[in-house]
């Protein structure tokens, strides 16, 4: 969140490693499509990625001699952003599973404006106002990537809506989700090590997701060896990248040029259309570059 520092300059290896971390978090929504595409269920995928991260986040704290110890006065607000995540991490697979996978990852994108408003309602911030400036601009370019009057499927808004509607609509809520979640971690947990912090939120979402699991029957595993990649690309990839990310980034000092990391949905975008087939017309592919350079300029601009 907000700093009174201004970005350090990027080395050479700190920009390889965002955009590595940027690459494996898109590659990572794809490969859940592949999952998804042969048999697994969203809430099998959270708990697999979740569990297996959890474990690897902790096993590098036991390594590292560092404290487990979360402050009695922490751990309530640690609940709630476990809850928080889980329901983001389902409704973001959700609406992976049903739009392309780029279009998903944009819709989500909205969530700097969702902390702005989180922010504002629970601790009575006021937005910054070169937020409220560039907000016109996201959600304009949001409506080109999103094809909102379905001029250039073709098929008209009614009917336009009624194919992605439900996708959006769970990638605006895991938007909203993860924007207070995000404000609650900055002024909740406040001095808690980041991978403590990350290990006790992904134990939280891996439990919930099991309990999502019970009630639909058991695990959803993959119908095919595709599937299987899949399932395992998604579960190396997400925790890999969350691993460097609290591990090498905080080494490398480029806590403030993280915001690089929203080329996400472009890696997406790329390997959708050459694992997927996946195809989205050039003004979506504009409005996507006005997105992701909007959420990238908040980021880097100097505080």
């Amino acid at each position: 969140m907000a700093t009174s520092h201004a970005v350090r300059p990027l080395s050479g290896p700190a920009f390889a490693t965002l955009l590595l971390i940027a690459l494996m978090m898109g590659a990572n929504h794809v490969a859940a499509r592949f999952a998804f595409d042969h048999g697994v269920s969203v809430s099998t995928a959270v708990a697999f990625r979740s569990g297996v991260t959890a474990l690897v986040v902790l096993a590098i704290l036991r390594l590292s001699g560092a404290a487990l110890h979360v402050p009695a006065g922490q751990r309530r607000t640690l609940w709630l952003i476990g809850l928080l995540v889980a329901v983001q991490s389902l409704c973001l697979y959700s609406a992976v599973a049903r739009l392309p996978v780029a279009l998903a990852l944009l819709a989500f994108n909205s969530y700097p404006l969702w902390t702005a408003l989180w922010a504002r309602a629970l601790y009575g911030e006021r937005p910054d106002p070169l937020v409220l400036r560039v907000m016109p601009v996201m959600l304009l370019g949001l409506a080109m990537a999103l094809d909102v009057a379905g001029a250039t499927s073709g098929l008209g808004a009614v009917e336009h809506w009624g194919r992605i509607g439900a996708g959006v609509a769970f990638a605006l809520v895991a938007a909203a989700t993860f924007g207070c979640a995000l404000v609650l971690t900055q002024h909740g947990t406040a001095g808690l090590d980041g991978r403590l912090r990350t290990a006790c939120t992904m134990g939280i979402v891996a439990a919930l997701a099991l309990v999502g699991v019970g009630f639909q029957g058991g695990l959803q595993l993959p119908q095919a060896p595709v599937g299987w990649w899949g399932l395992a690309g998604l579960t190396l990839l997400y925790g890999t990248a969350f691993t460097i990310m609290f591990t090498v980034l905080p080494r490398l000092g480029v806590v403030g040029n993280s915001a690089i990391m929203n080329v996400e949905p472009i890696f997406a975008l790329v390997l959708a259309w050459l694992l997927l087939g996946q195809t989205i017309a050039p003004v979506q592919v504009a409005g996507g570059l006005i997105v992701v350079g909007a959420v990238m300029w908040l980021g880097l601009r100097r505080r």
